[in-house]
């Protein structure tokens, strides 16, 4: 009954055009009325207390660095790399396209922001060369999910501050599979750019490449400042955020000199208000996932999922098809926060390293960003690029398939996920 509650209050108040983190208080308020505990009182504290975390103050600071970024130059200079190293090849501003996606992802680790700036800058570049439009919107599109499934991701700092696991080592498992999704869409873009009649740029010189390589070396030394930074314990992750945040402004504003004095009120309000709406819904779940706790939900999904527990990937191939469901439905923020407090529960009394679940569950909401019709990232394409949806959904179909093998892959050898995060974090 008591799931059953949880369930109605939550999709009633979404299906009546609620706002997210309202339906999450109203969620958590219709608990309390069921249990005969309302106090509102209560839903103040746990407000005030779900947007009081030290390690969630690392959220705001990566958003403010994709924001200067893109705003400084940065990832101009980026796709500028990408173009001198690959775009001579057939399909070579796809192949663009992906590099500097993933690029791009360990800088800003927001798939928005990428997914405006590809289309803004990319996409006009490939209609220009004959280009299909929705292959083209589609792979951008896809290309740009791999900034939450890779450090920086402020959807991996939500999962990790929300089950209590170590940002560190969400950042350090989620690499290799990021870089596997990487692969899965150049080869599905591999397979659709064979036959494609298209106008290739002659081939970058070696000074070219140099050239490009030296103007946009400071942009590509901020990953490894990253990664070193975190293995070595040089810095926690919210003072990462920090570390790029002055790092992005510092080259955009005396390296590269694309960023003005009068731009930045405008950079600061931008990535502030990215960062409250996020951090609204974070205060807003933990009302609801306090209340989760109380009415012990996580145990009864437990004992609904008990006869699937003794074969673990059967477990991860029914929790994760749930997963894609929802993720047609719900954008990727309300569902790490919704669902984490109930599944991980689940996932620890399998006996299955949460760590793993969370970079799988973190992917697979990934995906969702591009699954109709809620897809945030086709909304921002579709935006900026001017291509109807259906044909962006049409294009982004064969990328969105090879994702969910590669997600196959690692929930069939779930080594691909732990070895690396082993040998990352020493």
């Amino acid at each position: 009954m008591t799931v059953a509650i949880f369930l109605f209050s939550l999709c009633g108040a979404m299906a009546l055009g609620m706002p997210i983190a309202f339906a999450l208080i109203v969620c958590g308020v219709a608990l309390m009325l069921h249990m005969d505990m309302f106090e509102t009182q209560v839903v103040a504290q746990n407000l005030i207390h779900g947007a009081d975390s030290f390690q969630l103050m690392a959220i705001p600071f990566f958003m403010l660095a994709g924001t200067i970024m893109n705003a400084g130059g940065m990832s101009r200079r980026i796709i500028g790399v990408a173009m001198a190293l690959v775009g001579h090849i057939r399909g070579g501003l796809g192949y663009v396209a992906i590099v500097a996606s993933c690029i791009l992802a360990s800088l800003s680790g927001s798939a928005a922001a990428d997914a405006a700036a590809m289309s803004a800058l990319l996409f006009p570049m490939m209609i220009k060369s004959g280009y299909d439009p929705a292959k083209s919107a589609g792979l951008i599109a896809s290309g740009s999910i791999i900034g939450p499934m890779v450090p920086p991701s402020a959807n991996l700092i939500l999962f990790g501050v929300t089950a209590s696991l170590s940002i560190t080592k969400l950042f350090m498992a989620a690499i290799v599979p990021g870089l596997l999704i990487a692969l899965g869409i150049t080869v599905a873009w591999w397979w659709m750019a064979r036959d494609m009649e298209l106008e290739m740029p002659p081939k970058a010189s070696a000074a070219e490449v140099l050239r490009a390589l030296r103007d946009g070396a400071w942009a590509l030394v901020m990953p490894g400042i990253l990664v070193f930074g975190l293995k070595f314990g040089v810095f926690t992750p919210m003072e990462a955020g920090v570390v790029c945040a002055a790092y992005a402004l510092f080259v955009s504003m005396f390296v590269y000199r694309d960023l003005k004095v009068a731009q930045i009120y405008g950079v600061l309000a931008q990535a502030g208000q990215t960062a409250a709406i996020v951090m609204f819904l974070v205060a807003s779940a933990l009302v609801s996932a306090w209340l989760i706790t109380i009415a012990d939900i996580p145990q009864q999904v437990v004992e609904m999922l008990r006869p699937f527990m003794g074969n673990k990937i059967l477990l991860m191939v029914i929790v994760n098809l749930l997963v894609v469901a929802i993720g047609t439905a719900m954008d990727m923020t309300p569902t790490i926060l919704i669902l984490t407090p109930v599944l991980v529960p689940v996932m620890v009394s399998a006996g299955i390293d949460p760590i793993y679940f969370g970079v799988v569950f973190v992917i697979n909401n990934a995906i969702g960003l591009v699954t109709p019709p809620v897809g945030t990232t086709l909304n921002v394409v579709c935006g900026v690029t001017q291509v109807k949806m259906d044909r962006v959904i049409v294009g982004v179909w064969p990328f969105m398939l090879a994702q969910l093998v590669v997600m196959a892959l690692l929930i069939v050898f779930p080594d691909l996920v732990l070895v690396p995060m082993r040998f990352l974090t020493g």
